[in-house]
């Protein structure tokens, strides 16, 4: 019966480090969890920024093309047709971000039909904001896409895929744009 306290007591720590582990494990993907909802919410903020660009946008390019207009109105039945970027799924969001690329490119080609439109003060500020706009919705992939990867590494890799097994930790997508858009922006004044 001596013999049986040493062995407790090392069986107590081993216990210990293991329930210690188990929480900090637990913990880390609660907090990477966190981290990729910031960062969600980053893509939000700059999707309706993005948003309120190409509203701007649409009144400039509705002075100066109106007989485009077929793709105009293609353009605002997308504005109208997303109301709350902070309610959408994920997938919809990437739909949504898919679907103002291509109004964006469809505006430009307006542009080059319509030299006026070029010579435009208040277009050429909304160019550069547009510019500006994609470079914050970018960053904010990255954070995200970043945070995704640290997350899924530690769901799927031992140790700590145990811990995401026992509580159902589940991969996530990453943010991916379209092949086009992995190309410098080309923006033509």
């Amino acid at each position: 019966m001596e013999n049986l306290g040493p062995v407790l007591v090392i069986l107590a720590i081993i216990l210990l480090i293991l329930v210690v582990w188990f929480i900090a494990g637990y913990n880390t993907l609660q907090s990477l969890k966190i981290k990729i909802n910031e960062a969600e919410s980053g893509i939000d903020v700059a999707l309706t920024k993005r948003y309120d660009l190409l509203t701007k946008m649409i009144e400039v390019v509705k002075g100066y093309a109106k007989h485009e207009k077929e793709t105009l109105e293609e353009v605002i039945k997308l504005r109208n047709a997303i109301h709350d970027v902070d309610k959408s799924t994920f997938e919809q969001k990437q739909e949504y971000a898919k679907q103002m690329d291509q109004a964006f490119k469809t505006i430009n080609v307006i542009v080059e039909q319509y030299p006026e439109l070029k010579a435009s003060e208040n277009f050429k500020q909304l160019q550069l904001a547009i510019i500006d706009c994609e470079e914050h919705l970018q960053a904010a992939r990255r954070v995200y896409n970043a945070n995704v990867s640290e997350y899924n590494h530690k769901v799927q890799l031992f140790p700590s895929n145990i811990i995401a097994g026992v509580f159902k930790f589940k991969m996530r997508e990453f943010f991916e744009s379209e092949e086009y858009k992995r190309k410098d922006v080309e923006i033509k004044f």
